[in-house]
């Protein structure tokens, strides 16, 4: 048995053949959740589960899917919509949970339940998904004035103040990881909405979550979760009836296997998955749903 050096990379096989695969790590996060409409709160970000010694079969094709961000709620008493799961199922299945919708301010709704939790203007924030994420904020049921932030894959959503000056709380932090050979985070909360002009935007949480909106001259509209990261977006803020009190969209979610690099490829791959060896992992990583066979 003999070594093979490609790069720095060292595969060791035998007439150049590569060991098979018997487990994978993997990082699995769900869509995020996307806002509501009229001060609302933040989305949820998408669950977030990752491991090592997921079992592979050999010829035995393993099915993931991406779930997709949440859409926004737009109107006044229209909530955001909750993040979809991102799955593996092979031999055993993954099931990361979508991110909780991000309630809207005119009824003081609660935020939505998912892998972490919506914000709300209401006094309880959604709830996550236990080893997934966090609980979403609350915020000001007096006149629904500023609403809380999305859980995180990190931490809670942050609570909206509840008097003068009427400021929406920050989306819940992400979680870095390297699983895909850089330091990348991922799951941040999407930032409550505020009702009060002259404030700055609730931030969202690093990790791809979404800025909440605000009440200003011109307006500054929510920004949806960023894609692939399974961000929530941004809360609504006060907005004139024409402009269609809008929440924003949450972040898509994403899938990333990886392995020694001196294991097999794998035979066969469908969702185009970006493919590639980094230092002494081999990387799939799906931004689609597809299928993965070693």
């Amino acid at each position: 048995m003999g070594l093979r050096y490609v790069g720095n990379i060292v595969s060791a096989g035998l007439n150049g053949i590569n060991y098979p695969v018997t487990t994978v790590e993997y990082l699995v996060v769900a869509g995020g959740g996307g806002s509501g409409g009229f001060i609302s709160g933040g989305g949820g970000a998408g669950g977030l589960l990752t491991a090592t010694g997921y079992a592979v079969t050999i010829g035995s094709a393993i099915t993931i899917t991406v779930g997709a961000g949440g859409p926004a709620g737009a109107g006044v008493g229209n909530n955001g919509t909750v993040g979809v799961d991102s799955t593996i199922v092979g031999g055993s299945t993954i099931t990361s949970k979508g991110g909780g919708y991000g309630a809207n301010g005119n009824s003081a709704t609660t935020g939505g339940t998912g892998g972490s939790g919506g914000g709300s203007t209401s006094t309880t924030g959604g709830s996550a998904t236990s080893g997934q994420g966090f609980a979403g904020g609350t915020g000001s049921i007096t006149l629904q004035q500023s609403a809380g932030g999305g859980g995180g894959g990190g931490s809670v959503g942050l609570n909206g103040t509840t008097s003068s000056p009427y400021i929406g709380g920050n989306g819940g932090t992400g979680i870095v990881s390297s699983i895909s050979g850089s330091q990348t985070q991922y799951a941040g909360g999407g930032g409550g909405g505020t009702g009060q002009s002259g404030i700055a935007q609730a931030l969202g949480g690093g990790g791809g979550g979404g800025a909440g909106g605000n009440y200003a001259t011109p307006i500054i509209y929510p920004v949806a979760g960023a894609s692939n990261t399974g961000g929530g977006g941004g809360g609504a803020g006060y907005q004139t009836y024409g402009a269609g009190q809008l929440g924003s969209a949450g972040g898509s979610g994403i899938v990333i296997l990886r392995y020694p690099s001196y294991l097999a490829p794998a035979t066969s791959t469908t969702g185009s998955p970006e493919t590639y060896v980094t230092g002494f992992w081999r990387v799939y990583r799906f931004v689609a749903s597809g299928t993965i066979t070693f």
